[in-house]
């Protein structure tokens, strides 16, 4: 059950890293800019809100991990969907995103509570 608890963490840390940087880092400066598709206001708005609800969706995946009564094969299913993520991040961006480890830990993390 610690592996678990451990993998909710780390999604959680991982969802409110990835909404507060990404914002000040990413979309902040994006928003600046003012050509091509980042010039219409439709596609900013929307830009925005994937990104937030992303963060949202990983916080989801956080407490269903820890959720009584969660069945075992979501937990392996949320759990081989961040390890894959976060191998694929490594392998696409060659190590150099920092979410690559964090992503990759909670997925492990979830497999191993779920087995």
């Amino acid at each position: 059950m610690i592996w678990l608890w451990l993998s909710a963490a780390f999604m959680a840390a991982t969802a409110l890293v990835h909404g507060f940087l990404g914002e000040r880092r990413l979309i902040q400066p994006l928003m600046a800019l003012d050509q091509g598709v980042m010039g219409a206001d439709l596609a900013r708005k929307v830009f925005r809100l994937a990104w937030h609800a992303l963060s949202l969706l990983m916080l989801v995946s956080a407490v269903s991990v820890v959720w009584t009564g969660t069945p075992r094969g979501l937990i392996l299913l949320i759990g081989a969907a961040w390890t894959a993520t976060g191998l694929f991040d490594a392998a696409y961006t060659r190590g150099k995103h920092i979410g690559w480890p964090f992503l990759t830990a909670s997925g492990l993390f979830a497999l191993l509570g779920a087995l």
